[in-house]
């Protein structure tokens, strides 16, 4: 566990480390972590933010080539999300039950009359919120969401999510007080995101 949280504090580090090992397998390594983190609901524990934002400040020395990582990790955050989708569309439904006390058709059917209503909105903004961003897609295959839709709000979702975080650490990371307090800034990302959601949950209620 201690070892997991001293990986997320200095990502930049470790994602170093990696390079030097791997060399241009990194792409592949950090692919199939954003990948795994956005695809499936039983990964939300991976970095995101965090590590999209290390890289960025990896690519300011010429370790990673940020428009290579633009590429790879937009892929990587849409492939997620329409996988994560489809696990939905297609085995979701078998948790609802009629005779479940908790898992009751009629969330089911909330599930898809809140997000034909609320969807795209929901599926963009998620993406900038740990733990969220990996159930929401989910939810929205469950409740049968139209993919079309999805569709487009995960492509702009995704690649915005991804240049903001990209383009933060590529401008910031040369800035002496975040250069010098990475593992706080880290620390402040995940913070703030939790934060937001939280703070909008507490505004739907």
């Amino acid at each position: 566990m201690f070892d997991f949280i001293s990986i997320i504090l200095h990502l930049d580090q470790y994602i170093a480390s990696l390079i030097q090992q791997y060399g241009i397998l990194i792409y592949l390594i950090l692919f199939l972590i954003i990948f795994l983190e956005t695809g499936f609901v039983i990964t939300p524990f991976l970095p995101g933010d965090s590590l999209i934002f290390a890289a960025g400040l990896l690519s300011i020395s010429g370790q990673l080539n940020i428009f290579y990582l633009f590429f790879v990790l937009v892929a990587a955050a849409i492939l997620g999300d329409t996988v994560n989708y489809w696990i939905g569309n297609k085995f979701g439904e078998r948790l609802f039950k009629e005779k479940s006390r908790y898992l009751k058709k009629e969330y089911l059917d909330r599930a898809h009359q809140f997000y034909e209503k609320y969807g795209g909105k929901t599926i963009f903004l998620a993406r900038f919120v740990p733990i969220i961003r990996t159930f929401a897609p989910f939810v929205a295959g469950i409740g049968k969401m139209s993919y079309k839709k999805f569709l487009s709000y995960n492509v702009s979702g995704g690649i915005t999510w991804v240049a903001a975080f990209l383009l933060a650490g590529f401008y910031l990371g040369n800035v002496p007080i975040v250069k010098e307090n990475l593992s706080l800034v880290i620390i402040g990302i995940i913070v703030v995101s939790i934060v937001i959601a939280i703070a909008e949950f507490m505004r739907k209620k």
